[in-house]
C-alpha cells in the first residue's frame, strides 16, 4: 500500500512538473500600432492577441511588454526580451533573428486628400511628390532604395498621426499606411470633417505585406520556441478562431468607403 501511495505521489509530482513547464510565460517586446498592436485595447490590438491564442494553443503564457519599437527590436536582438512582434519582413533589419510564419498579412495603400486627383501604377509615379514616412517602417526594399537615391522624396515623421496632420495641411502630398490602422487613427485621433478630406488608392502600395514574431538567435530556447509558436499559428488558423480575430476590426461606413478608394 505504501509502495503504491509513493509511486501515486510521483506521478502527482511529474504532473505538476510537467503543467508548470507548460505554463512559462514568455515576455514579448512590441510598439504602439492600434489596431494591431495597443496597450489600451483589452485585446492589446489583432496581431497581438494572434499571438497570444497561437503560443496558447502550445501551451505557452505570453506578456506584453509596450516599447518603443526601435528600442524592442535593438533590445530584443540582443536577447532581453524572448521575442518581439510584429514586424514586415527587412533583409537588413531582420539579421540575428529567427523569423517566424506570416502573423497577419496587413492592406498597405497611399493615402491622399480627397481635393487632390491621384493616381499611380508603380512607384515611379511617386517621383517629384512629398511622401510622409516613418523611418522604422518597412515599406519595400525597392521603395527605401529610391529615397536613398534620391528618386523620392521621403518626408520623415516620428509616427501615422504626424503624417497625416502634414497631408491634411498640404505638408506632403501622399502618405503610405495600412487601412486598418488608417482607419483606426482617422476615427479615433481626427474630427468627422477631417477624415473625410481623406482618400486611399484602391492599389495597394504594397500586395503581401506579411507580419512575423521574431525572436533573438543568440536565444538557446529560440528556436524550439519558434517551432512551437508556428504550431500553434497554424492550429489557429485550422480552428477558425484566426478569422474570427481579423473580423473584430469595426470601420465606420464613410472611413470603409474613402479607404476602399472610393
Amino acid at each position: 500500500m505504501r509502495r503504491h501511495l509513493c509511486l501515486l505521489w510521483g506521478l502527482l509530482l511529474a504532473c505538476a512538473g510537467g503543467a508548470s513547464a507548460q505554463a512559462e510565460t514568455l515576455r514579448i517586446a512590441t510598439g504602439e500600432l492600434p489596431p494591431y498592436a495597443s496597450s489600451a485595447r483589452k485585446d492589446q490590438g489583432m496581431s497581438l492577441h494572434i499571438v497570444r491564442q497561437a503560443f496558447a494553443k502550445a501551451g505557452v503564457q505570453v506578456e506584453y511588454v509596450f516599447l518603443p519599437w526601435t528600442r524592442a527590436l535593438i533590445e530584443t536582438r540582443d536577447g532581453k526580451w524572448d521575442a518581439t512582434a510584429a514586424w514586415g519582413r527587412n533583409a537588413e533589419r531582420d539579421k540575428g533573428f529567427l523569423v517566424s510564419d506570416n502573423v497577419l498579412t496587413e492592406q498597405w495603400q497611399i493615402l491622399y486628400r480627397s481635393d487632390r486627383n491621384f493616381t499611380w501604377s508603380n512607384l515611379q509615379d511617386l517621383a517629384g511628390l512629398r511622401v510622409g514616412v516613418v523611418a522604422d517602417y518597412s515599406y519595400t526594399p525597392a521603395f527605401w532604395r529610391m529615397v536613398k537615391d534620391g528618386t523620392l522624396r521621403a518626408d520623415v515623421a516620428p509616427d501615422d498621426v504626424s503624417n497625416l496632420n502634414k497631408l491634411l495641411a498640404g505638408r506632403v502630398d501622399v502618405v503610405p499606411l495600412d487601412r486598418n490602422v488608417a482607419c483606426d487613427l482617422l476615427g479615433a485621433k481626427f474630427t468627422g470633417e477631417q477624415a473625410r478630406r481623406v482618400r486611399a488608392h484602391p492599389k495597394l502600395f504594397v500586395p503581401d505585406f506579411t507580419t512575423h514574431l521574431m525572436m533573438s538567435e543568440k536565444l538557446p530556447a529560440s528556436a524550439k520556441r519558434m517551432e512551437a509558436f508556428n504550431r500553434g499559428l497554424k492550429a489557429l488558423r485550422q480552428s477558425g478562431e484566426y478569422s474570427k480575430i481579423l473580423q473584430q476590426q469595426p470601420c465606420a461606413a464613410d472611413l470603409a468607403q474613402a479607404l476602399q478608394g472610393g
